[in-house]
């Protein structure tokens, strides 16, 4: 298969055509869409094990070995089997961002000492629904959070959620960023900290840790940025002075079209060994899309296959509000067919069921010709996909299986 190819760019050893048929987590998929049914999410638990290992290994070997925790965000997929497999890795933790969301980790076998909590916005309710789960780490991301939980557990230790003023994301997506040139919602600004620790100090918190999260889907070429705005994060570690531990968020990206490669992991830990060089920090990461984004496929029906105008439409029985971000925040994902063996491709236009305008899965894909086919997958929907899905216009179904 020449690299001009359309289907050639997002192939791997567990996922490509053999014998001109789409295999995935060494099954055939079109066998898994006729059995599991259309719209239905399959997850590969390998490719999950091998992406927390690769982080792993990346970070010892740049000399953080032993002082390291991954955080799996479990809001890029909290599906019960999946969070249950990862608990049994021991690979990771959990990054919550809810109650609700702790308290589906705890269901799942996740003690709550395994659990780090940062979210926003809380209310009365949910600081005391937290503060039951003895052993929760809580980052708090505001004034009002530190003031609440300090009243709730006076004398423990918190994290502080910063914001440097400066973001990171895919492609110069602004649409990803937690922190940039506008004013956001997430996290203290320089100009609030010292009053941060101040309320602090009131409650006898300890500040041990330095959380930030700036943005999302970061690959090689953002790797400068991300040293950017690590540097602006470490006047907050140097101010709060007893920080034993840096949280440096999410944020690494997968490939999502032709001609983006895989983020050098390498390059990542080694940035971070450049500027986290105190061996009494440790370092915390929260990947999500990256652990779980391109272990997951979409399996979707074919429902028609017309031309409007001069245009070829492809119309699918699942639509945006399953797998919202290609609508949301224009993050593509590559429709592939389950057959194909090299033939010549064309124009298509990838569309869903929901009677939206935005109800777009791919324009311009390029795919062969598929009359007869029933099926097609979307690659890279593993993340931020079922677990941000609505019952917009009741169609709301869909079925998740995970492949072990």
């Amino acid at each position: 298969m020449n690299s001009q190819d359309p289907m050639h760019w997002w192939q791997r050893p567990d996922l490509g055509y053999h014998n001109g048929r789409l295999q995935f987590a060494g099954r055939d998929v079109e066998q898994l869409a006729a059995m599991f049914g259309t719209p239905s999410f399959a997850y590969s638990a390998q490719r999950i094990q091998d992406k927390l290992r690769a982080i792993q290994g990346a970070l010892d070997h740049a000399g953080f070995a032993g002082r390291h925790r991954i955080l799996y965000a479990m809001k890029a997929n909290r599906f019960a089997p999946l969070l249950t497999y990862l608990k049994q890795t021991g690979l990771c933790g959990i990054d919550a961002c809810s109650p609700q969301e702790v308290e589906h980790a705890v269901s799942c076998g996740f003690a709550p000492a395994d659990i780090s909590f940062t979210a926003t916005s809380l209310s009365a309710a949910d600081f005391a629904m937290l503060a039951r789960y003895d052993g929760l780490f809580m980052d708090c991301d505001s004034l009002h959070a530190i003031n609440t939980w300090g009243e709730l557990k006076p004398g423990s230790d918190i994290g502080i959620r910063v914001n440097p003023g400066i973001g990171i994301s895919r492609a110069g997506n602004d649409k990803l960023q937690y922190a940039g040139g506008f004013t956001s919602k997430f996290g203290i600004y320089r100009e609030q900290f010292a009053e941060a620790m101040a309320v602090a100090r009131k409650h006898r918190l300890t500040i041990s840790k330095i959380h930030f999260h700036t943005g999302c889907g970061y690959l090689t070429a953002q790797l400068p940025q991300l040293e950017n705005v690590i540097g602006e994060c470490l006047w907050f570690v140097e101010q709060a002075g007893d920080v034993r531990t840096v949280n440096i968020g999410g944020g690494l990206g997968v490939p999502h079209v032709a001609g983006e490669k895989p983020l050098d992991l390498a390059a990542w830990a080694s940035l971070l060994a450049r500027q986290f060089v105190s061996e009494d920090i440790r370092l915390e990461v929260e990947p999500g899309d990256y652990i779980v984004k391109d272990a997951g496929l979409l399996l979707l029906g074919q429902t028609y296959l017309e031309h409007k105008r001069d245009l070829l439409f492809l119309g699918t029985d699942a639509g945006f509000n399953i797998a919202p971000e290609p609508a949301h925040y224009k993050l593509p994902f590559q429709p592939v067919p389950l057959r194909y063996q090299g033939e010549a491709c064309h124009s298509v236009q990838v569309v869903g069921h929901i009677n939206e305008a935005l109800d777009v899965w791919a324009q311009d894909a390029q795919l062969p010709d598929m009359q007869g086919q029933p099926f097609l997958a979307l690659i890279n929907s593993g993340a931020y996909s079922a677990s941000m899905a609505s019952n917009h216009c009741m169609r709301g179904q869909l079925r998740e299986f995970l492949l072990l």
